[in-house]
């Protein structure tokens, strides 16, 4: 750190932006938010809210492109691409293919893990000690399978994460899926149950995430955008915003998807394609779901909360497209028919879409921009922001502020491209 009498700049509202903010005003540091639009809104606002150390294996399994390429062939495919002339989409997923082998998916998943595991326990820490109001749960995360055969298919993936990573499930079926929750049909093959996994309200978190920054002090700007960066000498950056110019020490770019789009800002650009996910909040059914679930055969997440009920996931590439689908919000729907008594309610208070800021290895870019050593990256989290955001905050404090990173930050480095 250079200059400790200016601020640190955080370009990003979101979950990511507001960790990074949160780890920084505990060290003493000034720190300035800003956002194009409102602190908290993108992916951060209507997730699933999943605090899953279980989703440790990236997507670029062995398999995965034949498995993509066969679900695109089918009208009703949870992933979906819009076939279009785009350089830089082809090149990505180029890249993703050369990364679908057990050894890449190993090297990603060793990556992945720490901040997982690192985030469940600063996370509890923050529920502790900053009484977030946010509708904490402990109680784990289930995945339910229609087909036998898929179901013990993954008792596979499950062997692999209990050895490499201690991350086992229970494996459940009969009575015992039901007495643990009864809210599913009848007829379903099985589940696994990954117990230590947790959930939250994403859209409480960040109200609740905001208020407490602001009591610390933090200077929180919104619907206002980064224009322009201007490296003034060793010890600050002048950064060109829709409310003027700020003098700050570093800067944060925590801008998720959209940080592709600020190339030309920071002179460097990040390899990430928006993945756009759906939700649609309601009210609890009467036969609500206990325990947050997870449908791999229709790739459908379901989230009950005190306060509501979510349904959401889905992965469609169409660049920034701003459009809400129809045909995709009704996926959720669908996908959670085949499994559920009662899949959804009325009335439908959200229906939502969202970028998910995707990397071709499933691993987040966390570290120092090329040639830039006053602007530090922290995106390209990829499904699991909400999961990783704590890790990530308290990792980019750590390497503003020159202290020992509490994680090795390697595997995460922009250099990696």
């Amino acid at each position: 750190m250079n200059d400790s009498t200016k601020p640190v700049l955080v370009v990003g509202g979101g979950v990511i932006g507001a960790a990074c903010a949160h780890y920084l005003v505990e060290t003493g540091l000034k720190v300035v938010i800003i956002d194009r639009e409102l602190f908290g809104e993108g992916c951060s606002l209507h997730n699933c809210g999943y605090v899953c150390p279980s989703h440790v294996l990236p997507l670029t399994e062995p398999g995965a492109v034949g498995a993509t390429l066969r679900g695109m062939l089918k009208p009703n495919s949870p992933f979906s691409v819009k076939l279009r002339p785009d350089l830089r989409l082809a090149h990505w997923f180029f890249r993703f293919a050369l990364r679908c082998n057990e050894a890449d998916m190993l090297a990603g998943a060793k990556a992945i893990h720490p901040l997982l595991k690192s985030s469940m326990s600063l996370y509890r820490e923050l529920m502790a000690n900053d009484a977030f109001d946010c509708d904490w749960q402990e109680k784990g995360l289930l995945y339910v399978y229609e087909s036998k055969e898929n179901f013990e298919c993954y008792s596979k993936i499950n062997e692999l994460l209990t050895r490499k990573f201690e991350e086992p499930a229970t494996s459940l079926e009969g009575d015992a899926l039901y007495d643990l929750e009864p809210a599913l049909k009848p007829g379903l093959a099985g589940g696994w149950h990954y117990e230590g996994d947790a959930h939250l309200r994403s859209d409480m978190l960040m109200a609740s995430w905001k208020a407490s920054l602001l009591s610390k002090g933090v200077n929180i700007m919104e619907n206002c955008a980064l224009n322009g960066l201007l490296d003034i000498s060793d010890a600050g950056v002048l950064a060109k915003t829709d409310s003027g110019e700020i003098e700050v020490s570093h800067v944060v770019m925590a801008t998720g998807a959209l940080s592709p789009k600020l190339a030309n800002v920071i002179g460097w650009r990040a390899p990430i394609q928006p993945g756009k996910g759906y939700s649609l909040t309601m009210p609890r059914p009467d036969t609500c779901p206990a325990i947050p679930l997870v449908f791999p055969e229709t790739r459908v997440a379901v989230t009950p909360f005190s306060s509501g009920y979510r349904l959401g996931s889905t992965m469609e590439f169409s660049g920034y497209d701003q459009t809400l689908n129809p045909k995709r919000v009704d996926l959720l729907r669908k996908g959670a028919e085949r499994f559920l008594l009662e899949p959804y309610s009325e009335p439908v208070e959200t229906t939502w879409y969202g970028w998910r800021p995707m990397t071709y290895d499933s691993v987040p870019i966390i570290g120092t921009c090329p040639g830039r050593p006053n602007i530090t990256i922290a995106t390209g989290h990829n499904m699991l922001g909400l999961s990783m955001a704590p890790a990530t905050g308290k990792l980019v404090s750590e390497l503003v502020t020159g202290e020992t990173p509490h994680l090795a930050p390697e595997p995460y480095s922009p250099n990696r491209f």
